[in-house]
């Protein structure tokens, strides 16, 4: 394929356009409600559904599912409160846990408008706070006989398992793989990894220090985060690989800082930390560009006086984040919130709109964002420098016809 003399015109002609034309990707923050107060701990993978915990007009917390604007509260089992904490890839499935008519905590799955008690280890209590991408396990922590808490891993077939501790009497459950396959959370001290084959398996902890807790996993169970004691005596994010074993993420200026979700190939991990001025920030860190303070990045969506405090979740492709913070617009102080970020930047060969052929179109939607910069450009920015510029330009000119 080759330029005429007219299409190289009406090119031309279409960067002159780009220099005052926009065309941005969507990015946007919705504050979900609430009567007193809400926050939001799960997201689907379409970030479609959030999940979490709002107090009602009553002053009591029930587990919400919120979809389309519509903030849905799940009942409970006979008691007055319930809280989610997980929900399925899908949306369909929410786990948390509920307070019960006798006065007992109980883990719960909820599916097609029902919520089933998933029971104990034989003793009073029991807490639900993962699921698997499917839906079909559950991990938590429970109660047994003796009244130690253990962390659990329920399936529809099996039920309730105790995955044991790394020595003394109590564990903790917190995060499953996307298959089911893997766990983390804490045990004796240590944040821990699971699975059947292998067991629980102690991750260690930051150097010269004695104690870290696991709060999430990557979708293939080979990325783990969370949060650790370092030397100092502070608590700072981590995130796991067998390879490079842990590794501390930073601050926001503040001495602490807490990992609380990760995407689903490992590279983005949320949580918050503490800032210069001694406040709770929700963060995002990547592995290249390190930790970031949400608020500053997506200040343009902010009202002036809200606070996005706390990201508690991600969805599996890095794109939505949920949380809580402080919504000035309602005055209200501790509202969930839904933040899409647009789509992630991938380098790519100039193919633009992913139909494999490098052509017209492509160059086109490179021309008219031409010059825009940020962290969140998606595909038009195809080198992925946070600029749209000769550089991207010229990545779709040389591959120009490829693969059409």
């Amino acid at each position: 394929m080759c330029y005429t003399q007219n299409r190289f015109n009406a090119l031309l002609s279409a960067c002159v356009m780009s220099l005052i034309a926009t065309a941005g990707w969507s990015q946007s923050l919705t504050w979900l409600g609430y009567d007193n107060s809400s926050y939001a701990y799960g997201v689907s993978a379409d970030g479609s559904v959030v999940v979490g915990v709002a107090e009602n007009a009553a002053g009591r917390s029930r587990a919400f599912r919120w979809q389309n604007g519509v903030m849905q509260d799940l009942g409970t089992l006979g008691g007055d409160e319930s809280w989610a904490y997980g929900v399925s890839a899908d949306g369909a499935v929410v786990v948390g846990d509920i307070y019960n008519a006798a006065g007992h905590y109980r883990a719960f799955r909820w599916a097609s408008g029902g919520m089933q008690d998933l029971g104990t280890l034989g003793g009073d209590d029991s807490f639900a706070l993962g699921v698997s991408a499917d839906g079909s396990v559950v991990v938590g922590y429970a109660q047994n006989a003796e009244g130690q808490e253990r962390a659990f891993r329920w399936t529809a077939s099996g039920g309730m398992q105790d995955l044991g501790t790394l020595g003394g009497y109590f564990s903790y459950a917190y995060g499953v793989s996307a298959d089911g396959s893997v766990v983390v959370g804490t045990s004796g001290g240590y944040a821990f990894r699971w699975t059947e084959s292998e067991g629980m398996q102690a991750l260690g902890t930051l150097p010269g220090t004695d104690w870290s807790t696991a709060s999430g996993v990557s979708a293939d169970g080979r990325v783990v985060v969370g949060w650790a004691r370092n030397a100092a005596g502070q608590l700072r994010a981590f995130r796991w690989t067998a390879s490079g074993g842990m590794q501390e993420l930073g601050t926001l200026g503040g001495g602490y800082s807490w990992a609380r979700g990760v995407s689903a190939d490992g590279a983005v991990v949320v949580g918050y930390a503490i800032n210069a001025a001694g406040q709770y920030r929700a963060f995002r860190w990547t592995v290249d560009g390190g930790m970031e303070d949400l608020n500053t990045t997506y200040a343009r969506l902010l009202t002036p006086g809200s606070v996005l405090v706390y990201a508690l979740a991600i969805s599996p492709d890095g794109r939505y984040i949920v949380g809580g913070g402080w919504n000035a617009a309602t005055g209200r102080t501790e509202e969930a919130f839904l933040l899409d970020t647009g789509p992630r930047c991938t380098a790519h060969n100039g193919d633009v709109d992913r139909n494999g052929c490098v052509d017209d179109a492509d160059l086109l939607a490179v021309l008219f964002a031409f010059g825009q910069t940020g962290s969140n450009l998606g595909r038009v920015d195809v080198n992925c420098d946070e600029v749209v510029d000769d550089a991207d330009l010229l990545i779709v000119l040389f591959n120009f016809g490829s693969g059409c």
